[in-house]
Formats: structure tokens, C-alpha cells, sequence
């Protein structure tokens, strides 16, 4: 079986395994850029977070092959398992895992749909098949992109409006790429160059606008982009005002608050002077375009990158951790559907860099200081971004490794071999205290990504070292260490699962000594409980109810100010030690805060005993604290409180 077909079965098998299967209005799919020039070691580096709610995560390997005079390679829609037909294979092939190659040359892509009449129906290769075949054949971003470009031309374009991330150790670039329609054949199309020492990003909205029309090395174009918009009617004007997001995908409020709005946050963590204001894609005002790319105040690392891939708009207006929406526990996902409906007016859901459909995720480091099968490194990671973990997939690997692998576990299957499955277990048990829950995440996620992060030098030393030997020895040694990484990963996951299980069981939390503690919910979501079903929940006493009361556990009794003298500086300087004295009454603070002063008991005018209830406040994740209380210098009635409930 020739192995392009075999490629193209496999990815057959995920069925609906990328962004546009659940149509463009689902907004899916990011993808952030980073020159050379703006990365701390000199790596260009692309993300891609391929999300739907139906593809299931694993890593594609592709290995290098020969391929005989007339073969033919099958092309098989990436998105719906769709057979297109087949085109003529090439003498050779390069190996790649997932989507970077052994010459490191790396492509993502978001769906950005575009003029829904641009689409053809009888296209004879899609997106997803582009992007493959990009790294079967292409040595160079530029390679890539003359591939992709004149496949589309010569077999018709198949798929919807993409806009590409293609690149290099050297150059970065953003392609957007339609159709041309029923009749048509091919699509039209403009790939512009990232300058150097500059970031980019698209997130479902085609972002060139103008471009250089006689500048080649940073800007190629079909020859028809601008005769086929004015055929059509899209755009009139002079060529040199031609934007190509007008006259294919003009914006629209979705486009900006859903799709723009991931664009500016990452600008904004990285050059928050030069990023224009929140407002700009609030969709309230009209449309001021974000610019093409920015520069960052300080060069990314990879690590940074990564944290950019974790962003849920967390310090402005749209930030998901807040509102109702969030839950108690600051939950950071808004369940689909995007759009909802509420007294005939339509509302969204925010859509963030970060969310809970991901399938996989990777952030591409490529290297043009190294040879290709070390230089290249895909930190791979699966579901979640916030909670995955990237683990390092050298370019020079020789299989995807078991934990990743097509075929270990399924989407309709769970599996505890699968790293999906044990992260999507991890994650939407995570989901269910985010705020509590996520820092335990994310201790043992920096700590993994910090462990891989910090051995990387000396890992591409040893691989340089036998490369020097044989490039076949340092290849056997990246695929054994990445595999290592991802069992070692995959199976201190599971651990964090069962460590979580037994934290939060039925909504307490164990501290560190395995104590029980029961927090119960934040304070301000109780106030909105109170608000909203006060009258129901409100605590009553039934006409001639007895109500049992309890005796507080009280501690230390100080008659003067010298006995109290290790807590002088908590009680009043007037305090009148002649006529009363303090009692102390424990809390559960764990933080060595000192007591509170004072509290005084009241007497119930029909008992005659002395009651005594701690005032509300704000919860202290410290733990309650404990109270100095204030009583007459003879009083020896105990200090009572009313019986819990249970």
C-alpha cells in the first residue's frame, strides 16, 4: 500500500478531527507566531490549538519514504474522512511528527469560513490534506507555501477560508487562503512575512489586509487575488488599497469579539504599551483594525509561549474566571452553545485562547542553529491548554510515542494507555472547583514543562554528539527520550488524578496533614445565594422550639496586662482590666495569625446564659481565626453557642 494512502487512512480514521467540522460559526482554532528575531533563542516559533468538540488528541507520524514513478497518493478530507480522489505522488517524501518535519519546517492553521459562495463543492484537496502534504514536500516556509498554493490551483480547493501558519527557523508567515466557487477551480490567495523581531497571531478571522504588490520577499500573492474580488464585485478601487479581509471576510461583530478579541489579548501580554485599547474589539464602537503583528517589550521563550496558549482574557472586562457565568469557583469555560437567547435578544459566550474543547495543542520551536531532527522540537500537548502539559517531540523522532500514538484509545473509547483520556479525566474533574483545583494542576504542570524545559540543553547536546557519530544514533536517542517524557507524563497525570479524587471528595478539601476542612463556598457566592433564595433557605425557629446549645471550648484566661502581655498589641490600650477580662476562644487558622480582639457574649434576657457567635466575614483561606472575648472579671457561666446542623 503506497504510504501516502496509508497517511491519508490514518487521518481518515479521526473522522471529523480539526476545527471546521463543527462549521466556521464555532469560531475554533488559534495560532500565535514568533520571529526569530523576538524569541530569547534566537527559534522561530509557531502554536497551534486545534479545537472541536470532536476530535480526539493524538499525534500523527508521517515517516520518510521513496515513492515509485506513477504512484498515486489518496486525499482524504481531513475534517469528515471524505474520499477527494487521489494526485501523483513525488520521488520523496520527509518524515514528520505531527506538524512539524525533519527539516523543521512547521504549519498550523484556524478556519476563518469567509464568503460562504466561495466554497467548492467539486474542490479536489482540502486544508487539512494541504497542510500534510506541506510537510511531506517543503524544506523551507516558502517551499511550503508554493506547494500548497499551486496543489490548490492545479486539483481545486476543497475546504472553506484558512488562514495558514507556515514556518521555518528563518521566516514566519501567515497565509489566507479561499476558494473561488462552483466553477471556479483553485482559490486565490496572500502569504505575508512576519518582519523579524515581531509577533502575529489569527484566531478565525482573516487578518491581511494590504500588502506589498512588488515586494517578494515579504509578501506572494495569487495573480488573480485582486482581478477575482473585482469580478465579483467585493472590491473597487486601486490595487495598491486592496485589503484582502475586506473584499473575503469582511469583519463582523463575531469576528471581532470572538475571533479578534484572542488576537489583542495576546498583544496585550506581550507589548501591553503599543496594543490598543480593550475597547477596540468590544465590537460597542466601530471597527479600528488591530495591526498585523507587534513587537514584543522582551524576547519570548518557549515557556512564555505556552503561558500565552493558557489565556482566558484574565484582567479585563471579558475575563471568563468572573461572573455568573464562572460558577462559585472562578470556572473559566462557558459550555456551548457559543450564542444563546434570552427574551428575543441573542448574547454570546466569550471565546478564549484557552478552552475546554481542545484536541491537541502544540507550540513548534525551530532551530536553525541545530541540525533538523534536533533544531525541531513540537511541545505537544493534549486537551486543555490551561491543564495540559507540553512535552518535547523532537522532529528527528521515528514514532510517535504509545501514550500519543494513532490508535492508542478513541474518541468513543476511554483508555488509561490514552494521554487524552487521563488529561481530559484530570481536567473535568478539575472543573468542578477550578479555583482550589487548578493550583494543584499547575504545581505538577510547571513542574514536568520545567523538568523537560531544564534538561533541553543537555538533551540536544547528546543528540548533537551522536549525530556527529551517525544522524540514524542521535534519532534512536530523541525517540526513546521523547517517549520517556510522554510515559512519564501520562503516568504522574494519573497520579494527579487520584490525588485530586481524594483532596476534594465530596466537596471537602484535606489539608496538608490530611485533615478534613469544609470551606464551603466563596463568600460572595453565598451572598448571592442569600440574595436570590434568602427567603427560602432563610434559617427560622418553629414557635416553641427548644434550641440545644453547646459549650465553647475556651482556652487561657488573661486577668491583666501582663498576663496577656505575647498579645498586648492586639488588645485595646484602655481595655479596663478592673471590671472584665479575656477569654480565648481557638480558631482553625493555620497560618500563625494572631487572635482578634474583642468579642463579648450576650445574655439571653429568658435563660440568663451567656451566648456568644463569631461575626461573618470574609472566608480566610488560612482558616477561621481565633477570638480574644471580653467578660465581667467574675463571671464563671460558660460561654454557649447554638448546636450545628448537620
Amino acid at each position: 500500500m503506497p504510504h501516502g494512502t496509508t497517511h491519508s487512512r490514518t487521518l481518515a480514521a479521526l473522522a471529523a478531527a480539526t476545527c471546521l467540522w463543527i462549521a466556521p460559526a464555532a469560531w475554533a482554532c488559534t495560532n500565535f507566531l514568533v520571529t526569530r528575531g523576538a524569541s530569547a533563542d534566537g527559534s522561530t516559533m509557531i502554536t497551534y490549538a486545534a479545537d472541536s468538540h470532536v476530535l480526539y488528541g493524538e499525534l500523527y507520524y508521517t515517516p520518510a519514504a521513496d515513492h515509485a514513478p506513477g504512484e498515486l497518493r489518496d486525499v482524504i478530507e481531513w475534517d469528515t474522512g471524505k474520499f477527494l480522489g487521489r494526485i501523483p505522488q513525488i520521488p520523496h517524501t520527509y518524515s514528520a511528527v505531527g506538524n512539524i518535519n525533519e527539516h523543521q519546517v512547521s504549519v498550523g492553521e484556524t478556519t476563518f469560513g469567509g464568503r460562504p459562495e466561495l466554497k467548492d463543492p467539486l474542490g479536489g484537496i482540502d486544508y487539512g490534506t494541504l497542510m500534510y502534504i506541506a510537510l511531506e514536500r517543503a524544506r523551507t516556509a516558502r517551499e511550503a507555501i508554493e506547494v500548497m498554493t499551486s496543489l490548490a490551483n492545479e486539483h481545486g480547493y476543497a475546504s472553506d477560508g484558512e488562514s495558514f501558519s507556515i514556518a521555518d527557523p528563518n521566516e514566519a508567515w501567515i497565509m489566507d487562503m479561499i476558494g473561488k466557487g462552483p466553477g471556479g477551480h483553485g482559490a486565490v490567495w496572500v502569504a505575508v512575512r512576519i518582519p523579524d523581531g515581531y509577533v502575529s497571531a489569527h484566531a478565525n478571522q482573516s487578518r491581511i489586509r494590504t500588502f506589498p504588490l512588488r515586494d517578494s520577499k515579504n509578501a506572494l500573492y495569487a495573480k488573480e487575488v485582486i482581478s477575482f474580488a473585482r469580478e465579483k464585485g467585493y472590491f473597487k478601487g486601486k490595487d495598491e488599497d486592496f485589503s484582502f479581509q475586506d473584499a473575503y471576510q469582511p469583519m463582523t461583530f463575531e469576528g471581532l469579539r470572538i475571533c479578534e478579541a484572542r488576537v489583542w489579548s495576546m498583544f496585550r501580554r506581550v507589548a501591553p504599551k503599543a496594543t490598543p485599547p480593550e475597547e477596540s474589539v468590544l465590537g460597542k464602537a466601530a471597527y479600528k483594525p488591530l495591526p498585523m503583528w507587534i513587537k514584543p517589550e522582551r524576547k519570548l521563550t518557549p515557556k512564555d509561549v505556552m503561558e500565552l496558549m493558557r489565556d482566558h482574557f484574565e484582567g479585563s472586562s471579558m475575563d471568563l474566571s468572573k461572573g455568573v457565568g464562572a460558577g462559585p469557583y472562578g470556572l473559566p469555560y462557558r459550555w456551548r452553545p457559543l450564542y444563546f437567547k434570552v427574551g428575543g435578544k441573542e448574547y454570546i459566550n466569550e471565546r478564549s485562547t484557552s478552552t475546554q474543547q481542545t484536541g491537541f495543542s502544540f507550540v513548534s520551536q525551530l532551530r536553525a542553529q541545530l541540525p533538523g531532527p534536533i533544531g525541531g522540537v513540537l511541545w505537544f500537548g493534549v486537551d486543555d491548554t490551561a491543564s495540559t502539559v507540553y512535552v518535547p517531540m523532537y522532529a528527528g523522532i521515528r514514532r510517535a510515542p504509545h501514550n500519543f500514538a494513532v490508535g492508542t484509545g478513541a474518541f468513543q473509547r476511554f483508555d488509561w494507555e490514552s494521554a487524552w483520556w487521563v488529561f481530559n479525566w484530570v481536567a473535568n474533574f478539575t472543573y468542578s472547583r477550578y479555583r482550589d483545583m487548578i493550583v494543584d494542576v499547575q504545581k505538577v504542570q510547571r513542574e514536568l514543562e520545567g523538568d523537560f524545559l531544564g534538561r533541553q540543553a543537555a538533551v540536544d547536546a547528546a543528540a548533537l554528539e551522536l549525530y556527529k557519530r551517525s544522524p540514524e544514533l542521535a534519532r534512536d536517542y530523541l525517540t526513546g527520550y521523547s517517549a520517556e517524557a510522554a510515559a512519564r507524563t501520562v503516568k504522574r497525570w494519573r497520579k494527579l488524578g487520584e490525588e485530586l479524587l481524594v483532596k476534594y471528595v465530596d466537596g471537602n478539601v484535606k489539608d496538608e496533614l490530611g485533615g478534613l476542612t469544609q470551606p464551603g463556598y466563596p463568600e460572595e457566592w453565598l451572598k448571592r445565594i442569600a440574595t436570590e433564595d434568602g427567603e427560602t433557605l432563610l434559617k427560622r425557629r418553629l414557635p416553641g422550639e427548644v434550641v440545644e446549645d453547646t459549650p465553647l471550648h475556651v482556652t487561657g484566661y488573661f486577668h491583666s496586662v501582663e498576663e496577656v502581655a505575647p498579645l498586648k498589641a492586639q488588645v485595646p490600650a484602655d481595655f479596663p482590666w478592673d471590671k472584665e477580662k479575656l477569654v480565648l476562644l481557638p480558631g482553625t487558622d493555620a497560618c500563625g495569625k494572631p487572635p482578634r480582639c474583642c468579642l463579648a457574649p450576650k445574655e439571653d434576657p429568658a435563660t440568663k446564659k451567656l451566648h456568644l457567635v463569631p461575626p461573618e466575614g470574609t472566608k480566610d483561606p488560612c482558616g477561621a481565626p481565633a477570638w480574644l472575648v471580653r467578660i465581667p472579671k467574675g463571671e464563671k457561666r460558660p460561654l454557649l453557642t447554638e448546636s450545628a446542623g448537620h
